[in-house]
């Protein structure tokens, strides 16, 4: 799945929410240098946020059709999962990651960020915690439940919920703890809404994962049902965005 992303970049790149300024500003004013690695970048949505503010950045992912889209915009990408990628004797004032620690091994992850990191060099992931609407996500459940009867995603809304993200965010920090190299892991979050319109959330429900891979067939008729559910409530909603981040610095002088 962590490759199925890539099949419509471009819808990605445009549905897909941004990362809070203040999210940035607060990584970059935190870091040592200007000096980026962001591991999973795929088109380039946060790689860019920290170019805006100042940064040169290196991207890293798996998917050629990501990174090729991310080059389009501006970024420098290699292709390659972060674990098997080669820095080639590069290092970095920051190594940040963006909805894609979840696909690095925890542990893995952050020793190699730790290799390729200045003393004083930051590791912040994070992602987006977001619940849609009663109405919203109880209208996908029932018409994905229907049109996809088999699927391991059968049941599950595309709503983010707070407690498994801090069980997953708690993982994250067990992982930097145990690398070894690392001061002790902070929590940050940025509160924050976005107003979505019916065609706004039906462009980006695809670009998550439980429809990347769906049949056009299917897909069309998911949406239908979740189009039918917004336009019921008056057309469109308010979406409460939680950003979460944890971050944590190198520890040593060499």
């Amino acid at each position: 799945m962590a490759e199925s992303f890539g099949a419509d970049a471009e819808r990605y790149d445009r549905a897909r929410p941004r990362y809070p300024d203040a999210l940035v500003a607060r990584i970059v004013a935190a870091s040592p240098g200007p000096d980026v690695l962001d591991v999973g970048c795929g088109t380039g949505i946060a790689a860019r946020q920290f170019q805006t503010a100042g940064c040169t950045v290196l991207g890293v992912d798996p998917d050629e059709r990501m990174a090729e889209f991310a080059r389009h915009s501006g970024v420098d990408v290699q292709v390659a999962t972060f674990e098997a990628w080669d820095p080639a004797g590069r290092t970095f004032d920051a190594v940040v990651a963006g909805q894609a620690w979840h696909w690095v091994d925890p542990v893995a992850g952050a020793v190699k960020a730790a290799q390729i990191l200045r003393p004083g060099g930051r590791l912040a992931v994070f992602a987006h915690v977001f619940e849609p609407p009663p109405a919203v996500a109880e209208a996908f459940t029932a018409v994905y439940r229907r049109v996809v009867p088999d699927s391991p995603f059968n049941g599950r809304s595309p709503k983010q919920g707070l407690d498994t993200y801090q069980e997953m965010f708690t993982m994250f920090a067990d992982g930097i703890r145990k690398a070894g190299e690392f001061g002790d892991p902070e929590r940050w979050r940025f509160d924050w809404e976005r107003f979505y319109t019916r065609d706004e959330w039906l462009d980006l429900l695809p670009t998550t994962g439980g429809l990347t891979r769906l049949p056009a067939d299917k897909l069309a008729e998911v949406l239908a049902g979740v189009g039918a559910a917004i336009d019921a409530i008056g057309g469109g909603f308010t979406m409460p965005y939680t950003t979460m981040a944890v971050t944590a610095v190198k520890t040593g002088t060499v």
